[in-house]
């Protein structure tokens, strides 16, 4: 090899090469690591009602590690969505030295049992809230169908002036609502529209004209439905008076 010019001219000048960007990338390092590129600007952002200013400066000053360059982006997203109402994070760097995070809360839909609360895309998260949410019971995974379900239901009582205020659904499919008033609708598991439809539309015509209280409606039947008043009592039937037996007089002819 060493009676060969051209290989080790060849073989100097790849030394050389690597050489230069051994230098350039230690150079680098040490640029990027310097503290003349900190991260002099954080920009939060998003509709936030329940993320307060002191939680975001927490996260800042403890989570917030290192210059414009070497922050971790998804340590910091992981930090912002350890906060109970924080759902997504996003994080971008605009250089020279800003750092811009736009966080989306959970909208609460209802309360899971009184585990957690439900937000609007089904989903469950774990935070406190104060409002008056309507129940959602129901098996673990069933949190979209029953969310579906509510909003369904909402809206179609939305004629009569009624609201959902526990909805559960069974093992079995099998679906029961509890309205604001305390009436509980028992639906089942078939045709579930079409019995909410037509209680929806009997409802002016029949419980809304009664003056009892009505506790419980079954709607499982194929053409109407039972109701439970525990105020009702039937009036008393008047006996009939009875009619005095008159007997016949017998007539004697003479003989």
């Amino acid at each position: 090899m060493w009676d060969r010019p051209q290989l080790l001219m060849w073989l100097a000048n790849l030394l050389y090469a690597l050489a230069a960007l051994l230098f350039l990338y230690a150079l680098l390092f040490v640029v990027v690591h310097l503290p003349v590129f900190p991260v002099r600007q954080i920009q939060v952002s998003g509709d936030l009602k329940h993320i307060t200013r002191e939680q975001v400066q927490y996260i800042v000053k403890n989570e917030l590690k290192g210059t414009f360059f070497t922050l971790n982006l998804d340590r910091t997203r992981k930090a912002f969505e350890k906060l109970p109402w924080v759902r997504t994070v996003s994080i971008r760097r605009h250089w020279p030295d800003r750092l811009e995070i736009n966080l989306e809360e959970h909208l609460a839909l209802a309360r899971w049992g009184s585990a957690a609360l439900v937000n609007t895309y089904g989903e469950l998260f774990d935070a406190a809230s104060n409002d008056p949410l309507p129940v959602l019971l129901g098996e673990a995974g069933s949190e979209v169908e029953l969310s579906k379900g509510y909003l369904e239901m909402r809206d179609m009582l939305a004629p009569i002036k009624k609201k959902p205020a526990q909805i559960s659904l069974s093992a079995r499919r099998a679906w029961n609502v509890k309205l604001d008033d305390g009436l509980t609708v028992e639906i089942g598991r078939d045709n579930v529209k079409e019995r909410l439809e037509k209680f929806v539309l009997a409802y002016p015509k029949s419980l809304a004209l009664l003056q009892n209280k009505n506790e419980y409606v079954d709607l499982r039947y194929p053409n109407g439905f039972a109701v439970r008043m525990p105020d009702f009592k039937p009036k008393p039937v008047k006996a009939k008076p009875e009619v005095p037996i008159v007997e016949p007089k017998v007539t004697k002819k003479a003989a």
